[in-house]
């Protein structure tokens, strides 16, 4: 899993270290942050070429041509590692999401690329790959495991399998098996499933799990597949139990779901050790990022909730190299190593105000000083939306069976979960109506990909509006067109003006576009940079409000409504799902 192609620089690592030769530069008067002891020293740290040379006294390394930085008791802080994410949720492409996290000081991340797999299938791994060589921020893939992620009930753009995953597993970079979230098929040991995880293991790669809210048997029937970390943990006692059954756990904090503040009393109340455990992002969006930051933002988030500074940076660094078996080379300050560190004045604060990446200054006091120049875009990915024709008000309609209650989707802020609610709702003309007054719209799926024209028709509850309607293509994981809304007028319009921009998100009010946001790359991500993006999703969000939602993230809270390997009701393009009982239910119940 070496990020080296060769280590014909070990000899000149060994030059500089004696004083043979000098540093290219020389950080100095700062305390250093040490990730292996677990405390801070006084200490100078030596760079050349990408590689940190040697750590303490460096005085002998500095020569005529030396750059010397001296930070004036600041911290020196390891680059910040995100264990596991996906650049989709950005909104951003993966230069431009790139140029958004380095200045936060992430100097590597781990993505799962499923959402480009779902429409696009390998083409949509290879252009992450393409785009993301040569970045300075290191960028390695774990390959997705789950397209479609439950195949009968939901349709994606493409299918990807036992012989994709065994090519893929090859590739330049890719480290490992994505998130596995049909745990229901690895836990009742699906022949298909369990060979996809042993091709990885035997190809020497990792392999990630999904496994949200399931306990005891189960669970150690899971982890004993090989899938041994999890990111979806809600609660204290999920952390609890996975740690100590060997799982690396991955805490998040992303734009919607904030699970910091549960999670991390595993550590601060109960004591456990945080040697299992690593913070991430999962899904954060561009507005997100520009406000508040990154991973440095999550570290600040667990300082926040009482976490030690210390065990804290040490969940954003070594323990994620520890976790992809490349401690060797990252994770750290310490001879050999990438030359990946920040400078920060306060840990509390954790807002950099210099970050190197292989040996190169990249950020300072926010901005990017370095040329990182835009890819151009393959067409392979762009024009992915397929439904051609215009969707009319009529096919949001949903007739009465009778005097019966109703499935709805129950939403909560700040939560990956939903609730499996009932209601009664009101009928006119043998016709069931949303309820705006009671907070219960309609929600309807539409497939995108041109493969068979399904539709999915339900309510969902927790949004807010009151008027209006919202169009989406960002619909996680297979990311068909998500329309939401009061009324079947504004869901049409919003629908068909998504389609119009070839993928992106519109909000619609008495026959008007209140705002939009194009994203045609795989119809999940602009070609804009992080403040442009930013602040079409702050005038999205805005919209949401005139509408009469307040709730943190509505989008990405959106998107999750057709997240079938998360608990308790969603929806697909093939109608409601039960991702407790892991089988479609019909909209109506006695």
């Amino acid at each position: 899993m070496s990020v080296a192609k060769s280590y014909r620089f070990t000899e000149e690592l060994v030059e500089v270290a004696t004083g043979r030769k000098k540093a290219d530069i020389v950080i100095k008067n700062g305390q250093l942050v040490n990730v292996y002891s677990g405390e801070i020293e006084n200490a100078d740290v030596a760079l050349k070429g990408e590689r940190i040379a040697a750590v303490g006294d460096v005085s002998h390394t500095i020569g005529g041509g030396t750059r010397v930085v001296d930070v004036n008791g600041a911290f020196i802080v390891p680059g910040l590692i995100d264990a596991h994410m996906h650049i989709e949720s950005s909104m951003l492409s993966p230069v431009e999401f790139a140029k958004a996290v380095l200045p936060w000081g992430t100097t590597t991340v781990f993505i799962d690329p499923h959402e480009m797999g779902n429409v696009l299938g390998m083409e949509g791994i290879k252009f992450f790959i393409e785009q993301t060589d040569g970045l300075p921020l290191k960028v390695f893939i774990t390959i997705p495991s789950c397209v479609p992620p439950v195949a009968k009930f939901e349709t994606s753009g493409a299918e990807i399998g036992i012989r994709e995953i065994e090519e893929m597993l090859e590739w330049e970079r890719v480290v490992g098996l994505g998130e596995m979230m049909d745990f229901e098929a690895v836990i009742s040991a699906n022949r298909e499933a369990l060979e996809k995880i042993r091709r990885a293991l035997m190809a020497g790669k990792v392999v990630e799990g999904h496994i949200p809210m399931i306990r005891g048997a189960k669970l150690s029937a899971y982890i004993a597949a090989g899938v041994l970390s999890c990111h979806e943990s809600t609660t204290k006692e999920e952390v609890l139990e996975k740690v100590r059954r060997g799982m690396f756990t991955y805490i998040r904090e992303g734009s919607a779901w904030l699970d910091v503040k549960e999670c991390i009393k595993a550590v601060t109340e109960e004591g456990i050790s945080h040697t299992f455990l690593s913070l991430v992002t999962d899904d954060r969006d561009a507005r997100t990022i520009w406000r508040n930051g990154h991973m440095n933002h999550v570290v600040r988030r667990a300082i926040e909730e009482g976490l030690e500074p210390i065990k804290a940076i040490q969940m954003a660094t070594i323990n994620p190299a520890l976790r992809f078996g490349m401690a060797d080379e990252l994770g750290g300050i310490a001879p050999f190593r990438f030359a990946d560190l920040l400078v920060v004045r306060k840990l509390e604060d954790m807002r950099p105000e210099m970050v190197f990446a292989k040996g190169v200054l990249v950020a300072k006091d926010g901005k990017l000083v370095v040329d990182i120049p835009k890819k151009p875009v393959p067409p392979s990915v762009l024009n992915s939306v397929r439904i051609n024709r215009r969707i009319s008000a009529d096919e949001f309609v949903i007739r009465s069976k009778g005097e019966k209650g109703v499935r709805v989707i129950g939403v909560d802020e700040g939560s990956v979960l939903t609730r499996h609610l009932i209601r009664r709702l009101p009928i006119s003309n043998g016709i069931v109506l949303p309820d705006p007054s009671h907070k219960i719209l309609k929600v309807a799926v539409f497939e995108r990909h041109g493969r068979n024209g399904s539709r999915g028709l339900g309510f969902v509850e927790g949004f807010g509006l009151r008027s209006g309607a919202i169009a989406s293509t960002v619909a996680h994981d297979t990311h068909n067109l998500i329309v939401i809304g009061s009324n079947d007028d504004d869901m049409a319009i919003a629908a068909n003006r998504v389609i119009e921009m070839g993928g992106g998100i519109s909000l619609v009010k008495s026959g008007k576009v209140l705002a939009e946001l194009p994203l045609p790359i795989g119809g999940l991500m602009s070609d804009r940079d992080v403040r442009s993006v930013a602040k079409s999703i702050d005038t999205i969000e805005k919209a949401w409000r005139r509408l009469g939602c307040d709730m943190v993230s509505p989008l990405m809270t959106m998107s999750l409504l057709t997240l079938t390997p998360i608990p308790e009701l969603r929806i697909t393009d093939r109608g409601l799902f039960d991702s407790k009982r892991f089988e479609p239910v019909d909209l109506f119940v006695d």
